[in-house]
């Protein structure tokens, strides 16, 4: 092995020369060990009371930036947010919690093992109160066949009035 001209130089002058190649394995190493650290705590991180939500396949989601959520557990336990409170102090919560907008939506989750009654004197309190902006919060997951998803696979279905039926088709042979 020859080198160049150019290149002989004494011996010792070859062996001290800046390395111009950055070693990126230990960068890697790190960047997949915060991976898993995120993979593994981000499920830890979401607030909430755990409650098995029933399926709706019509349920139609609604556009609120940030909505009060009101649980009720399959014990019949009331939550406002990720806090259990008791169902005197709902109200005055509630009213804290919205302050000058009272047009926002306040989103009823209950479990398919709840008492229908519990979750319904939920409802009667709020709209006896005058907080009618009420939306029951559904599975929108199908067994039968796909829906429209909301954020996380939970859709909030309004207690507007329903929709307008689809007009019926003009029978064969009709005039037009």
């Amino acid at each position: 092995m020859g080198m160049p001209s150019r290149q002989r130089q004494s011996a010792t002058e070859g062996l001290y020369q800046p390395l111009a190649e950055i070693n990126v394995t230990p960068l890697v190493d790190v960047m997949l060990v915060l991976l898993i650290i995120f993979m593994v705590t981000a499920p830890l991180l979401a607030k909430g009371v755990k409650v098995n939500l029933p399926q709706a396949t019509t349920a139609m989601p609604l556009n609120q930036k940030d909505p009060i959520v009101v649980t009720v557990g399959k014990e019949g336990k009331v939550a406002l947010g990720a806090d259990e409170i008791a169902i005197e102090s709902l109200i005055e919560n509630i009213r804290v919690m919205m302050g000058e907008d009272r047009g926002r939506v306040v989103h009823i989750r209950g479990d398919t093992e709840a008492v229908y009654g519990e979750v319904v004197a939920v409802m009667d309190r709020l709209a006896t109160n005058g907080i009618t902006h009420i939306a029951i919060m559904t599975n929108s997951r199908s067994k039968t066949g796909p829906a429209t998803k909301g954020a996380a696979g939970r859709a909030p279905a309004h207690l507007g009035a329903p929709p307008a039926p689809a007009p019926a088709a003009a029978p064969a042979g009709a005039a037009k």
